[in-house]
């Protein structure tokens, strides 16, 4: 195997281990505070220093790599988690209410920082060194954000299975251990082959002026919020609600039930970014058009289950498996717009600064998830599960809204 590949196949798997413990990390800790009694706004808090610390660390990281490499972010998001779980394992249950939130928000946004740094690194590293070749990027990126996301799912059934059987300590202690193992085995192994860093790189220059490049990351901002709105609290709480009877017993079980659904459909999620280039066979020679009609078909599935929701009234059996198959339905086409997208931001992203550019794009995929965990709070306190499913529905017809100009911009 050559230097370039084997680089990136390092960076392939340090990301996987990354993903496998942050999809963990979230599943633990809704399941672990939900069953505390946090109400669905303290939840959606929980988690948004994680989404702010986000748009942050994606335009920082984009000039970070560009000036001191993408070896030096990857190392930074694999420690910075590590610091993340080591505090986390130190929550005192004595602490009151507001005392917990603020603290589980400040560690989430450390572990915002850190899964921000490994995931531009990763996604950079393709640009960098896929082989040329048509259609050869589009697959590359498709292989590594499919088995990303398949990687996480697996996270977030271990982290519900964890919760259950050793407790929420012992999981995040264990978690730690295992991290700093992969972090020295990527530390010795880690072959020449990533871009070193340029030291005249200014900082300003990550604010992108490619047109493509904008629309793209605001289309790219609505449809990550549109999933964010019913996965972060609404779905899990909901599904809680349904499936536990508020005994330990039924909570274990719940655990297992609800993190056994949401890790389905993140693996599922994955497999379909896999075959994202065989099932749009000819979307590299039409991506703008492709991913704006697969963005307008997402807009129904959303309101289609809200107004189900609304004509159940109250959890009922038939609207549990409205929902899960109209959610899987859902994360089918999401896949596929998702996958669209980030062949896009490669194919766009200038040679000289592709850091930087797939930074600003993921900063704006950060801020979209923040306006989707706080929406999923605050909507499905407002008005449960049908405000919530709606509020899905009117962002992605917004990211539908913002990808029909992209056709004429990449045409001019």
């Amino acid at each position: 195997m050559d230097r370039p590949l084997r680089a990136y196949a390092a960076v392939t798997a340090a990301y996987w281990a990354f993903m496998l413990s942050d999809g963990a990390l979230r599943m633990l800790v809704l399941l672990h505070f939900n069953a505390l009694g946090f109400s669905p706004v303290a939840l959606a808090w929980l988690f948004l220093l994680y989404e702010i610390a986000g748009i942050v660390t994606n335009l920082a990281a984009g000039w970070i790599a560009a000036r001191f490499g993408l070896a030096s972010t990857l190392y930074g998001g694999l420690a910075l988690q590590i610091a993340a779980l080591v505090a986390l394992a130190n929550l005192d249950p004595g602490w009151s209410l507001t005392a917990s939130v603020v603290f589980v928000m400040a560690v989430q946004g450390v572990s915002g920082v850190a899964k921000d740094l490994a995931k531009m690194s990763a996604k950079s590293a393709v640009k960098l060194l896929a082989p040329k070749g048509e259609g050869a990027l589009f697959r590359w990126v498709a292989a590594l954000t499919g088995s990303k996301n398949a990687v996480k799912g697996v996270g977030f059934f271990l982290g519900a299975a964890l919760l259950a059987l050793a407790g929420f300590g012992a999981a995040v202690w264990g978690m730690a251990a295992v991290l700093t193992l992969i972090l020295i085995a990527v530390a010795a192994f880690l072959p020449p082959g990533l871009p070193a860093g340029k030291k005249g790189t200014k900082f300003a220059a990550v604010w992108s002026r490619d047109p493509r490049v904008n629309r793209l990351s605001l289309a790219r901002m609505f449809l990550f919020g549109a999933r964010d709105v019913w996965f972060v609290v609404g779905i899990p709480v909901y599904f809680d609600a349904v499936l536990s009877d508020g005994t330990p017993a039924g909570n274990r079980a719940a655990f297992f039930l609800i993190g056994g659904f949401m890790a389905a459909w993140i693996i599922g999620y994955g497999l379909v970014q896999a075959l994202a280039p065989k099932i749009l066979r000819g979307a590299a020679a039409d991506g703008p058009r492709a991913a704006a009609r697969w963005t307008g078909a997402l807009v129904p599935i959303p309101f289609a289950l809200a107004a189900a929701a609304l004509a159940a009234g109250s959890p009922a059996p038939w609207l549990t498996v409205v929902l899960v198959a109209g959610l899987l339905l859902f994360g089918v086409v999401f896949a596929l717009n998702s996958s669209l997208h980030s062949w896009l931001i490669l194919a766009f992203a200038g040679a000289g600064r592709v850091t930087m550019d797939v930074g600003f794009y993921y900063s704006a995929n950060a801020a979209g998830r923040l306006l989707g965990t706080l929406l999923s709070g605050l909507s499905y306190q407002a008005g449960g599960l049908p405000l919530c499913l709606a509020t899905a529905g009117l962002m992605a017809l917004a990211s539908a809204l913002a990808m029909r100009p992209l056709a004429r911009i990449d045409a001019a």
